[in-house]
């Protein structure tokens, strides 16, 4: 992991077509921009981690399961 230190307006390069931006600083929290391509999924950490759980669960369904489930939804 890089750890690097920026103040309010710098930011960070990620190839050409990535960039970071230090928005603002606060004593709890750090707003930043990022400059990415419309074809590159950015999303938070969290909801990364969200997804990835789903996946896993849904592949331990069973096919009947499954189908049970996305008739309910609809």
């Amino acid at each position: 992991m890089l750890v690097v230190s920026r103040k309010t307006g710098e930011g960070i390069v990620i190839s050409e077509e990535i960039r970071i931006t230090v928005i603002e600083a606060g004593k709890d929290k750090v707003k930043i921009g990022i400059d990415a391509p419309k074809n590159v999924r950015i999303v938070r950490e969290e909801i990364f981690a969200t997804e990835k759980q789903n996946m896993q669960a849904s592949r331990t369904l069973s096919p009947d399961i499954m189908e049970r489930l996305l008739k309910e939804k609809e």
